[in-house]
């Protein structure tokens, strides 16, 4: 039987009071809302804390979806069966509801949040390839109430590893809403809700003309890091959509991303998925930009 080392546990009853919690306890705590990750990795001894701090019952203050007409604002406590389910979401950004039918099952879906599977920063993570797609930003609250703004490029540092501190938290995710937009998300898994060989998402946005004004890929399972193609935006922006447009795509994303060889598939077999899985999307995507 695996299971985690000692740890002692704390409730938090406001955010400040659980960032409180964060300040004096420093690196050897850690929040816990779902905990599908996390625990996990407790039990294998990959990760060790002296203390789980648990934000549940800031649902209240940090679990909701707000829309204005510029901009998303998704509390981090809300919930992937809320993300699902949210039709004022799905109108906004279809992706999100592309994504949440391939995650995992309605367990996980039912206790698991976006702010969690932002700051877990597993290179495999569905929501932060949907999050780099949309070019969001994520607001991190320190002590004394101090907020930061940071872009999801700079948020996530490296595997595992993210721009929060030891006594910050991730508290909003802001995405921007631009008119003439479409949105999609592929996954190809070994079975349902298992973890992506490879994902990939695609945001695009149409000019008067019909002529793509903006547009952006974020691949997941492709790489160290949740990897954003930048290469890909400067390629398409300008041109009419077409075949021709999303094979170049295609072809950028599979030479850009940086796979390993797994149980899940070969280099080669990734590279290639992240190509049809890009040109999908990004067909898709234009589609609902479209309608």
């Amino acid at each position: 039987m695996q299971v985690p080392a000692p740890f002692e546990y704390e409730r938090a009853t406001t955010v400040d009071h659980a960032i409180g919690l964060l300040e004096r306890l420093g690196s050897s705590a850690r929040l816990v809302a779902g905990g599908h990750s996390l625990l996990p990795m407790m039990k294998l001894r990959l990760a060790n804390f002296e203390y789980l701090i648990d934000i549940n019952p800031l649902h209240e203050e940090l679990g909701y979806i707000k829309t204005s007409s510029d901009e998303v604002r998704i509390g981090a406590l809300t919930r992937h069966r809320e993300l699902l389910e949210s039709d004022a979401l799905a109108a906004a950004f279809p992706i999100f509801r592309d994504a949440e039918r391939v995650i995992a099952d309605p367990i996980v879906r039912n206790r698991g949040t976006l702010g969690g599977s932002l700051c877990q920063a597993d290179p495999s993570e569905d929501l932060s390839a949907v999050c780099t797609t949309l070019d969001a930003s994520c607001v991190i609250r320190g002590p004394g109430g101090a907020e930061r703004v940071v872009s999801m490029e700079d948020f996530h540092v490296g595997p595992y590893e993210t721009a929060v501190g030891d006594d910050e938290m991730l508290t909003e995710i802001r995405i921007p809403l631009r008119p003439g937009g479409g949105s999609a998300y592929e996954k190809v898994e070994r079975r349902a809700g298992d973890w992506a060989v490879v994902s990939a998402g695609a945001a695009v946005w149409l000019a008067a003309d019909g002529t793509i004004d903006d547009a952006r890929v974020g691949l997941a399972a492709a790489g160290p890091n949740t990897t954003g193609i930048p290469e890909i935006s400067a390629a398409l922006t300008g041109h009419a959509p077409a075949e021709e447009l999303y094979e170049q795509a295609g072809a950028i994303a599979a030479r850009s991303c940086d796979p390993a060889t797994d149980q899940r598939g070969s280099a080669e077999y990734k590279r290639h998925l992240a190509n049809e899985l890009t040109r999908r999307t990004l067909r898709r995507a234009v589609e609902r930009a479209r309608s």
